[in-house]
């Protein structure tokens, strides 16, 4: 798999597992002059901002890894753009998740999900 579709398979694992657990999904790849969303949901009266970080089994970094301060700060401009455009937080307030998919070499992907993460 090329870089864009690994990612864009481990996005819908996650849309997907997102949804399973009672979580509505809004957007997918979301995008401002910032950067953007990889999934923004909402689970009860929160908003969720997601980041999605895929990886294949190797030498590389666990994808649960890949949220720096500098990143996690990201998210959090990215969150307040969204919700300028879009009315303000909702009742629950934000939460920034972060959802890591592991691709074994053989076997079912490895799908976690961190809540509030940032």
């Amino acid at each position: 798999m090329r870089r864009r579709a690994l990612g864009r398979y481990g996005e819908d694992l996650a849309a997907r597992q997102l949804t399973e657990a009672g979580v509505a999904v809004l957007e997918r790849n979301w995008r401002c002059r910032d950067g953007e969303i990889d999934i923004v949901a909402l689970d009860g009266d929160a908003l969720v901002v997601c980041e999605v970080k895929t990886r294949r089994a190797g030498p590389y970094e666990h994808p649960m890894a890949a949220v720096t301060p500098a990143k996690a700060a990201r998210l959090r401009r990215l969150a307040e753009c969204w919700l300028d455009r879009n009315g303000g937080p909702p009742p629950g307030g934000v939460r920034i998740d972060l959802i890591g998919v592991l691709l074994p070499h053989r076997g079912a992907p490895v799908v976690e999900h961190a809540k509030g993460v940032a």
